[in-house]
């Protein structure tokens, strides 16, 4: 079973935030696909389970706040006898300018709190992510992260989130070689 993991945070509030475009690609997806989100209060996620990139997968926005993603990616995974090679996690990036994509099939953290929680409680970093850049505001990264996309930025976003979506169906059906080679690089704000 293939995981694809969106990291966001939950509530209106969090909506439109760099923060949580990982939860905007996963609802892409399972808006394209006719799934419905369900809440799974044992994962402390929201699921939908769907027929994608030609194989069943189940889509993932863990309900527990960035920090914590691992409390609900980790029992996912392991309930549904998955491994790390099975999931796929999609997560905004303040190292990359807005509007990049970056596919990348394992490494650190890189300081980014969710993708460290789930290192921790899977106890590996060879899972895939889809990065996608929100740019930076270095004097005030929690500000930034947490902050409303402006109208510009927005449009911005849109183009990446729907490109994002692209990326994590063709690390299924292709693998993620091949997507890296078709997605990074990618950048909205110039396409």
């Amino acid at each position: 079973m293939k995981v694809v993991v969106g990291l966001g945070n939950p509530g209106a509030q969090y909506a439109n935030t760099p923060h949580s475009v990982g939860f905007e690609v996963v609802d892409r997806i399972a808006e394209s696909c006719g799934a419905a989100w369900e809440e799974k209060r044992q994962f402390k996620c929201l699921m939908a389970k769907v027929a994608f990139a030609g194989q069943q997968a189940l889509l993932v926005k863990p309900q527990t706040f960035m920090n914590l993603s691992g409390e609900s990616v980790a029992p996912v995974v392991k309930y549904h006898n998955a491994t790390a090679a099975d999931l796929v996690v999609v997560q905004d990036d303040i190292d990359l300018a807005v509007g990049r994509l970056r596919i990348r099939k394992a490494g650190s953290c890189g300081g980014h709190n969710g993708i460290r929680s789930i290192i921790e409680r899977l106890g590996t970093q060879a899972f895939v992510r889809i990065k996608i850049g929100v740019g930076k505001d270095r004097a005030n990264v929690v500000g930034h992260v947490l902050g409303k996309f402006d109208p510009d930025t927005r449009k911005v976003m849109d183009a990446v989130v729907a490109e994002a979506a692209k990326a994590a169906e063709a690390v299924l059906s292709k693998g993620p070689d091949a997507a890296m080679n078709a997605y990074n690089g990618f950048c909205a704000a110039t396409a």
